[in-house]
């Protein structure tokens, strides 16, 4: 006869090693308005910190890039006005007027596409904001890795250098 740690009308339990986590489905969206609100507030919502200095990085490069731009569009434009009415400016002698109207076209040209570029990184912000709050809603484990790997070859019995791709489940 067999001996049972429960009784015969005992359900029996099993311990539970998953632990529930509460999932908030408000918290993507709520990451991406902080970020439109403040550029970097949704990465710190996410508790992702490295990620302000990049954007602001970004952002600020784009700028920078914008306002030089639109500096030098506007002094070569002013000169190409001033020489339509007569008067000096700082580029007679250096610059005829076709070569005015190009660098205009050229500094606008490239203004308004860093412009662009500053936008398009702004909603990679809000985007990289919402996907990573996404995310963390689902369990990503560490099973998964990627190992260097050095093994003989057996042809020619010489050092190989590979990679390893391993999954667990």
């Amino acid at each position: 006869m067999f001996a049972f740690a429960q009784g015969p009308g005992t359900p029996l339990k099993l311990p539970d090693t998953l632990k529930p986590q509460q999932i908030d489905p408000l918290r993507p969206a709520k990451a991406a308005f902080y970020s439109a609100i403040l550029p970097g507030l949704g990465q710190a919502y996410n508790k992702k910190y490295w990620k302000i200095p990049i954007v602001y990085g970004a952002l600020g490069t784009g700028f920078f890039i914008y306002q030089r731009n639109n500096n030098e569009y506007h002094k070569f434009r002013t000169a190409y006005k001033q020489r339509l009415a007569g008067q000096p400016d700082q580029f007679l002698g250096q610059y005829n007027d076709q070569t005015l109207i190009s660098a205009q076209r050229t500094f606008q040209r490239n203004r308004d596409l860093s412009l662009l570029v500053t936008v398009g990184l702004y909603v990679l912000n809000i985007i990289d904001a919402n996907v990573d709050a996404h995310l963390k809603q689902y369990n990503v484990n560490e099973t998964l890795t990627v190992v260097p790997e050095i093994f003989p070859s057996e042809i020619s019995n010489v050092q190989n250098i590979g990679l390893t791709l391993q999954y667990q489940f």
